[in-house]
């Protein structure tokens, strides 16, 4: 049975299901990942387990296996920027091609509050679910990295 927990600073994942949601991500983020540190800290800013504005994380299963996880930030810059950003979303390898993407995006963007910004390389393939969602391309980004 397909079901999705949604997790927030006002009901909090046990440590087992956060290692699990990191483990997740890790591993089926693939070449488009981030370390397991990096992923915790942005788990436990969208919790306001760290200092923050918070967020939400989504966490779907079908019949007891973790399918999908998404983890939504906010950034406390209502009208400027965004209000929020989506920073990862990934369904599990064996269950890609079954709407479930889908899914968690249409709960994303309904009990998100305010805009989503989020970051996709060229050639990452859930590009095309974005789009179909109507996220468009408006800036290019660019960063500097403090070598201190």
């Amino acid at each position: 049975m397909y079901s999705v927990k949604v997790f927030d600073p006002t009901h909090l994942p046990t440590d087992e299901e956060k290692n699990k949601i990191i483990d997740f991500l890790y591993t089926h983020l693939e070449q488009y990942g981030d370390s397991k540190e990096d992923i915790g800290k942005c788990l436990n800013y969208a919790l306001k387990i760290s200092e923050s504005f918070g967020g939400f994380v989504l966490l779907s299963s079908d019949n007891g296996i973790d399918t999908g996880v998404v983890i939504v930030n906010k950034t406390g810059m209502n009208g400027y920027i965004p209000d929020n950003i989506l920073v990862y979303i990934a369904t599990h390898g064996d269950y890609r091609g079954q709407g479930i993407g889908k899914r968690l995006m249409e709960k994303a963007l309904e009990i998100a509050e305010g805009d989503i910004a989020l970051h996709v390389e060229p050639e990452n393939p859930a590009r095309y679910l974005y789009e179909k969602y109507g996220f468009t391309n408006k800036y290019l980004e660019m960063r500097w990295k403090n070598k201190q």
